[in-house]
């Protein structure tokens, strides 16, 4: 590869260690476990470099490297240890000199472990993979569940009289078809039926979508989303307990009406007028459902989307942990079905393009909610939506939570958080500055937050940007 001082150089410029690019000191020598572990990593992540003789803390200067003078013995033992190459160059940088581990990714379908252990980058740490990551891996190259069929050798009349074709039609907004055979074409263009022998097959696509009643399917029948109801803010008292038996794209209205029917109302007085308010927003109950059905594990049996109606908070989970740090959950985008989110961006259910969450961020910030929580359960993903609580009432935890969704919301706006900004999203005055900046404080100490390095060298006009920007 002949890597250059130049590189090096680029590297070292870059704004933060990535899952493909890791710097170390090692002035001296460097622990060969380490190295095999980063390795195994780096490469899970999809490969890229480990560079030892550079600070791993910018500015990263470059120290120099003594460890593993030759690279030839180091990169066979490498093989040795590891089962795949990794190649080794020595850049004699005008600092001093570096070596770099030039790390293949993985073959697909396939995941690196050293002694056991399959490891993977969580910031500036190893840990290990995740039983829903390795399983997605070792499935790659297969057929995804949502592609295998939910009834065989269906017959025409079948097709039409178990999913919702008119609903569907309606979704896209396009005509019915006059005859059935319009239908049928329709829904084979779309793959979500496929010709069999003797018939079709209806494909768990098809009826995870379509189906207007899930229970007809028994590969899907307990995807269903559920919606509990509880007498309070504990689970002791179930006041209801429902699950939705339509598809997702032709029951989801229905879906999130029925929920919002189950909030908790308070009242306001809005002027002279007495009005009743929902506990949350419908825009934010829209978003998270639509994030809860789409983003979670099919492979996972027995586990369903779940809704939990409280008097104080809503708790929307999905089967599977994230795919996404749940930190990164406002900015960042990865869909763990592709197909299944195409589809229901098409039938207006969503929009595929990492703005769903910007909006429940937004809705709380509009109506001075707490900032909501993303969570990462047994696996689960879980998102918590609490009511109305002034900021009296939110504890240090709410604020810096609200403090750093606010930070990142302002940053995918292409604006900066300001002391000013952060108290507008509290509803606070001017003459609560200085608590603010406690906020503000507690949350750079936290390493959520940093000072924006471009910002005026002035407390008064400091401006601040996530962590990780």
């Amino acid at each position: 590869m002949n890597i250059t001082a130049a590189q090096i150089d680029l590297w070292r410029s870059s704004a933060s260690e990535t899952q493909n690019l890791e710097f170390k000191e090692a002035r001296n020598q460097y622990d060969t476990k380490k190295l095999c572990r980063y390795c195994v990593a780096i490469a899970n992540e999809g490969g890229g470099h480990l560079v030892l003789g550079i600070a791993d803390k910018p500015p990263r200067p470059v120290v120099g490297s003594a460890a593993f003078p030759d690279m030839q013995d180091i990169a066979e033992k490498l093989f040795q240890w590891l089962g795949f190459r990794v190649d080794v160059e020595e850049v004699l940088h005008p600092d001093g000199r570096v070596v770099v581990f030039i790390i293949p990714g993985r073959p697909r379908g396939t995941a690196y472990h050293y002694e056991g252990a399959y490891l993977m980058r969580s910031g500036e740490e190893l840990v290990p993979m995740s039983e829903d990551q390795l399983r997605r891996i070792f499935a790659e190259g297969q057929p995804d569940w949502l592609e295998f069929p939910a009834l065989k050798d269906a017959t025409a009349q079948d097709v039409v009289q178990l999913l919702d074709t008119q609903t569907f039609f309606e979704l896209l907004g396009l005509p019915y078809p006059t005859d059935r055979a319009g239908v049928l074409s329709r829904l084979l263009d779309e793959c979500l039926i496929e010709r069999s022998a003797s018939g079709f097959h209806i494909l768990n696509i098809g009826a995870m979508l379509l189906a207007k009643n899930l229970r007809s399917f028994s590969s899907v029948s307990r995807k269903a989303a559920r919606v509990i109801v509880y007498d309070g803010e504990s689970k002791m008292q179930t006041v209801s307990d429902m699950m939705d038996e339509k598809g997702y794209a032709v029951g989801f209205t229905n879906l999130v009406h029925y929920v919002m029917g189950k909030l908790p109302q308070n009242e306001v007085i809005e002027g002279a007028i007495r009005k009743q308010i929902k506990l949350v927003p419908e825009v934010v109950i829209r978003e998270l459902l639509a994030n809860a059905l789409i983003h979670q594990d099919f492979e996972m049996r027995g586990a369903s989307p779940t809704i939990e109606v409280f008097s104080n908070r809503v708790e929307i989970s999905n089967p599977g942990e994230p795919i996404v740090p749940v930190e990164r959950f406002i900015d960042g985008y990865q869909s763990r079905n592709e197909r299944l989110a195409d589809l229901m961006r098409r039938l207006g259910i969503c929009e595929e393009k990492s703005s769903g969450i910007d909006r429940v961020i937004e809705a709380a910030e509009l109506m001075q909610l707490p900032a909501p929580e993303f969570l990462t359960g047994h696996k689960r993903t879980i998102v918590v939506i609490h009511g109305p609580r002034s900021f009296r009432n939110m504890n240090g935890s709410d604020r810096v939570r609200a403090c750093y969704q606010h930070c990142v919301l302002q940053y995918v706006l292409r604006r900066q958080m300001t002391n000013q900004s952060l108290r507008e999203r509290f509803g606070l005055s001017e003459g609560n500055s200085n608590t603010v900046s406690q906020i503000i404080t507690a949350t750079i100490e936290q390493e959520l937050v940093k000072n924006d390095p471009n910002a005026p060298d002035s407390r008064r006009y400091a401006r601040y940007i996530p962590s990780w920007a």
